[in-house]
């Protein structure tokens, strides 16, 4: 199963200074809009995502389409795809998509320990 470009995304208090503490360790603003209370840093290959009251917890995040530079990918598993394949392996899910649908959607899932990973096509 390929997942595409993977990052952690943050559930934050206070989104400027988060923003400020994650510079300092050399992160970059790459997207987002802090007035909408979201924000995605890169240092290098890694990515984190800043989010203040948009999520309960902590979040694995994969995105079908991107390679980890963040570009496009020619080809790649859609994300009702991998949502099938979960559900054909027994893994439950948290929220999904529409089935029949195509472009941007996606699906959340739940590691044994409860640790959230969403599933999250843009294209």
């Amino acid at each position: 199963m390929s997942l595409g470009a993977f990052s952690l995304s943050l559930t934050v208090q206070d989104i400027a200074a988060s923003r400020a503490f994650y510079e300092v360790l050399g992160f970059d603003p790459i997207a987002g809009d802090e007035a909408q209370n979201w924000l995605i840093l890169r240092n290098g290959e890694c990515t984190i995502g800043l989010f203040h009251g948009m999520f309960e917890r902590n979040m694995l995040t994969f995105n079908p389409g991107w390679a980890q530079d963040m570009s496009p990918l020619e080809t790649f598993e859609d994300v009702r795809v991998l949502q099938e394949r979960c559900r054909a392996a027994g893994i439950e899910l948290m929220t999904e998509t529409d089935p029949t649908g195509d472009g941007p959607a996606s699906f959340v899932i739940k590691d044994p320990d409860g640790n959230p990973i969403l599933i999250d096509q843009h294209r």
